[in-house]
C-alpha cells in the first residue's frame, strides 16, 4: 500500500471519560482529517478505530474495555484492520494490556497524540511522513457553538483517592499563547462559549509564571466569544481577586465548579484535600453574601474509607444549609495505586448505596427548592440542540453547564446555537419551561 491509497481509509473513534479526554481526541481527529483520512460516525464502515479511553474508576476501566473488545469484534468480522488504543488506560498496567488484547495493533501513549500519523503509516508500512501535528486545530465531536478549553496537563494535588498523578503525571501548564491561539480558532468557527478545564484551573500558571487571572484576560478579548465558564476551580486557591474578575466581566458566567468532595476535616485530611471544614465554610458564606449572583456546583465522594455515620450526617446538614445550585455524588471507588487503597474501615458497599442515595434524594430536594427560585425570572440562554423526540428546543442558562445541569425547554421560535433572553415561566422533572422575550 502507499501513501495515497492510506488516505482512503476511513477512521471512527470511541471517546470515553471527561472532557479533558475530548479536547485530546478532537486534536486528534483534525490530524487524520487533515492527512487525508475520512472520519466516520458509524464503526462499521471504518477501517482504522480509534479508542480514546478513561481509566479513573472501575467503572470507566470496564467501559473501556468493552469499546476495546466492540472494535476487535469489528476487525474479525468487519471491515475494520487496525485498531489503536490512546487516552487513560494504556498509562496502566499496559504489559498486561497487551497480553490479554493481542488484536490491538498499537497502544498510544497520550503524551505521544502528535505521533498518530507517523503510528498509522508504520502500522501499514508506509515510512513516516513529516506531518505537522497542529495543536490548536481541532475537529468538534460536541455541539458547534461551545467547546472544552483544556489550559494545563496532569495534577500535582496527589488526593488518596485518586490516580490521574499516576496516569497524567504532575501539573503542566499549557501557555498562554497556544491557548489564546486555539480559542481564537474555534471562535472563528463558530464557538460561542468556552468551557475551561483542568484538573485544577485555578492552579494554572503556578509552573510558567503566570496565572489563570492573566490567561482569562486574554480570552476575553476574542471576539465571537460570550461565554467562559470555569471547571474546576480547587477551593483553597479561589481568591477574592478571581471572584471579583468573574462577577464585573461580563463574558464570565456566573458560575463556579468547586469540588469540594467532603466537609468533615478528619475526612479531608484522610483524602489529602489541602483545605479544612472552616475554610470551606468561609468560602460559602462568602459566595452566598458577597457573590450572590454567582451560581455553584460542587461534588462530594460518600462512603470514604472510615467515613462514620456522624461524619456522614454533617455532609448532608452542610448541603441543607448552604442549598448548592448543582451537585453531583460519587461513590467511593477503591482504586490500586492510591494512598486511600490500603486504608483500613473500608465501608461496605451496601453502605455506600444506601448513603448515595440519601445524598441524592436530600439534594434532589434542594435543587427543586433553588430552581423555584428562579421562576419569573428572565436570563439569557443559549441553545443547545432540537430534541426530534420531543419536538422541543434545549437551552441553557449561564448557571448551566452542558449534560451535567438543569436546561430550559423551548418549544418553538428559535434556533440552535442562538442567545436569547429568556422567561423561566415554569420548572419540570427535565427542566425549566422557557418562552423567549
Amino acid at each position: 500500500m502507499n501513501r495515497e491509497e492510506l488516505k482512503t481509509r476511513k477512521v471512527s473513534a470511541f471517546n470515553l471519560g471527561c472532557d479533558k479526554n475530548r479536547v485530546d481526541l478532537e486534536h486528534i481527529l483534525y490530524a487524520l482529517k487533515d492527512y487525508g483520512f475520512t472520519i466516520t460516525e458509524n464503526i462499521a464502515d471504518a477501517e482504522i478505530i480509534f479508542v480514546n479511553t478513561c481509566a479513573f474508576i472501575a467503572p470507566a476501566r470496564k467501559e473501556a474495555i468493552d469499546a476495546i473488545l466492540t472494535a476487535i469484534h469489528e476487525k474479525k468480522f468487519g471491515k475494520a484492520e487496525k485498531i489503536i488504543v490512546g487516552g487513560c488506560l494504556p498509562q496502566r498496567n499496559l504489559q498486561e494490556l497487551k497480553h490479554a488484547l493481542p488484536e490491538v495493533d498499537y497502544f498510544l501513549d497520550f503524551k505521544n497524540n502528535d505521533k498518530i500519523i507517523n503510528v498509522i503509516e508504520e502500522l501499514y508500512e508506509i515510512k513516516p511522513s513529516k506531518y505537522n501535528f497542529q495543536e490548536y486545530k481541532r475537529v468538534l465531536t460536541n455541539f458547534p457553538h461551545y467547546a472544552y478549553l483544556k489550559i494545563s496537563e496532569g495534577c500535582s494535588n496527589a488526593c488518596a483517592y485518586c490516580a490521574i498523578p499516576r496516569i497524567r503525571g504532575r501539573y503542566r501548564s499549557t501557555p498562554i499563547d497556544t491557548l489564546v491561539k486555539e480559542a481564537k480558532e474555534l471562535a472563528l468557527n463558530g464557538v460561542k462559549e468556552l468551557i475551561i478545564v483542568a484538573q485544577d484551573v485555578t492552579r494554572y500558571g503556578e509552573d510558567i509564571g503566570t496565572n489563570l487571572i492573566t490567561l482569562l484576560k486574554e480570552l476575553v478579548k476574542i471576539k465571537g466569544i460570550e461565554w467562559i465558564r470555569l471547571h474546576y476551580l480547587y477551593p483553597e486557591l479561589v481568591t477574592d481577586e478571581l471572584l471579583d474578575f468573574i462577577k464585573n466581566q461580563p463574558k464570565m458566567c456566573k458560575y463556579v465548579d468547586i469540588p469540594l468532595q467532603h466537609i468533615d476535616d478528619i475526612v479531608l485530611k484522610n483524602m489529602n484535600r489541602r483545605t479544612s471544614e472552616n475554610q470551606i465554610i468561609e468560602l460559602m458564606d462568602k459566595l452566598k453574601t458577597k457573590y450572590p449572583e454567582i451560581s455553584i456546583r460542587s461534588t462530594f465522594i460518600v462512603g470514604f474509607p472510615g467515613e462514620t455515620r456522624a461524619q456522614f450526617k454533617k455532609l448532608c446538614k452542610f448541603l441543607k444549609t448552604y442549598k448548592l445550585e448543582n451537585v453531583g455524588f460519587f461513590p467511593y471507588f477503591r482504586e490500586p495505586n492510591t494512598k486511600a487503597f490500603f486504608y483500613k474501615k473500608q465501608i461496605s458497599e451496601f453502605t455506600k448505596k444506601r448513603r448515595l442515595k440519601k445524598i441524592q434524594d436530600l439534594q434532589g430536594d434542594i435543587a427543586i427548592f433553588n430552581n423555584l427560585s428562579r421562576v419569573g425570572q428572565v436570563h439569557k440562554a443559549i441553545v443547545d440542540y432540537y430534541d426530534e423526540e420531543n419536538k422541543y428546543f434545549v437551552a441553557r442558562t449561564e448557571f448551566c453547564s452542558p449534560n451535567v445541569d438543569f436546561c430550559v425547554i423551548i418549544d418553538s421560535g428559535v434556533e440552535v446555537g442562538k442567545f436569547y433572553d429568556v422567561e423561566l415561566t415554569d420548572l419540570s422533572e427535565i427542566g425549566y419551561r422557557g418562552e423567549v422575550k
